[in-house]
């Protein structure tokens, strides 16, 4: 009886609340639009770079320090929605990503610019569990897809409008955050409207204490994937990283346009592949995924080697394929397995191996790029460790797979 009065209080609607389905598109478009903000200062550096004149190191802390936020955020907030409910976290979190994109359009400074990436890392943070859980809430068979599709989604439109707004558009530096401030506040308005999708319980304070543990169910699963999320999302760490630099040196092209598109190429097969994997058994698709990681991934370090513009944006839709198939697989193979109140919790974990795997590369290679080695050998170094990471992964994927077969 107590878990049927759950079930209908999750998804009872108030009066004028959303129905359902439209509930689960908006949590799925506050995914896209965090993202999709996440990325859209990238096309941006550059212009930054010639206003302001910082290093390359300090590109590369800038989006660190985002990294780094979210981070902490996840680890202190990340399990917060699965006691006070989702609304309250994502009202809160929509709202004070509408004032982080008046952070960005106001910025007249590097310390400007790096104080609105920590809101902004918190803001995200404090989201990305509470929104993937409030869609398996609402959708059990399509919540674990939305949650794979819509960051890999987010990406690509956040820097392909970025990239456009800059080049064609004036006052590069201005509207793309004015734009997102309004979708973020609409999005604001929209949770106000939605009913709650999980019942609140005690311990909301206790855990607010860092933590970074999974219950009993999920802990094998997540040692599968860790590999191929660590593969991955290093992989889009160069893209958010190094790609402006890379385009403007090794082809000559505008970097914010450049960047911008090759950010949508890559983030944008990651989406399609999710999506034509949807019913895939999640090993295989994270065996594919991370098959696709080795060979994009060479294929993009060749290319800038020879150099060759194709080549590159080949090796973009590869890697990006890659991206999306080892991280669907991954969050198909771990989010199942939690119950409705470990569900942000659950996520928040996962975020944290696969923003830790984004952040900590690029700052590394920032650093050796402004102790002097080339920006080019740098980007090659960085490949080579992402195939490396990736055949690992797929060499241990398969060996436990033959080891299953054995055991049958």
């Amino acid at each position: 009886m107590k878990d049927t009065n759950s079930r209908r209080a999750t998804h009872t609607a108030s009066a004028g609340a959303l129905s359902p389905k439209l509930a689960f598109l908006l949590l799925a478009s506050i995914t896209v639009s965090f993202l999709a903000g996440s990325l859209a200062p990238t096309p941006l550096y550059p212009v930054y770079q010639a206003e302001w004149g910082f290093s390359a190191l300090t590109t590369t802390e800038i989006f660190g320090i985002y990294a780094l936020a979210l981070l902490g955020s996840l680890l202190v907030a990340g399990r917060l929605s699965d006691h006070i409910g989702r609304r309250p976290v994502l009202i809160v979190a929509t709202l004070m990503q509408a004032v982080v994109m008046l952070m960005f359009a106001t910025a007249n400074g590097t310390a400007a610019l790096m104080l609105a990436r920590v809101v902004q890392g918190f803001a995200t943070g404090a989201a990305l569990g509470a929104v993937g859980a409030g869609m398996l809430d609402l959708d059990k068979a399509r919540g674990p897809i939305a949650s794979a599709v819509t960051p890999p989604l987010g990406t690509g439109v956040g820097g392909l409008l970025a990239g456009l707004l800059v080049h064609y558009l004036p006052a590069p530096t201005l509207l793309v955050y004015l734009v997102l401030a309004v979708v973020f506040v609409l999005q604001a308005v929209g949770v106000i409207l939605m009913s709650e999708t999980v019942t609140r319980r005690a311990g909301a304070v206790a855990s607010l204490v860092p933590q970074f543990s999974l219950p009993a169910a999920a802990r094998a699963p997540m040692l599968i994937a860790v590999p191929v999320l660590i593969a991955s999302w290093s992989l889009a760490g160069l893209y958010g990283s190094l790609i402006p630099a890379l385009t403007r040196t090794v082809f000559g092209f505008d970097p914010s346009l450049a960047s911008g598109i090759a950010a949508f190429a890559f983030a944008g097969s990651g989406a399609v592949t999710v999506l034509a994997f949807g019913s895939g058994v999640p090993r295989t698709v994270m065996a594919y995924g991370a098959a696709a990681l080795v060979a994009g991934t060479a294929a993009l370090m060749g290319a800038l080697g020879a150099p060759s513009a194709i080549g590159f944006f080949l090796g973009t839709v590869l890697g990006g394929s890659g991206f999306g198939a080892g991280f669907q697989g991954a969050v198909r193979t771990v989010l199942p397995t939690a119950k409705a109140h470990e569900r942000a919790g659950v996520l928040s974990v996962v975020f944290v191996v696969c923003y830790l795997a984004l952040g900590i590369p690029a700052l590394v290679a920032g650093f050796f790029v402004s102790r002097g080695m080339q920006l080019l050998a740098t980007a090659q170094d960085f490949g080579a460790m992402v195939a490396m990471l990736s055949a690992l992964a797929l060499v241990g994927m398969l060996s436990g797979r033959r080891a299953a077969v054995k055991r049958q």
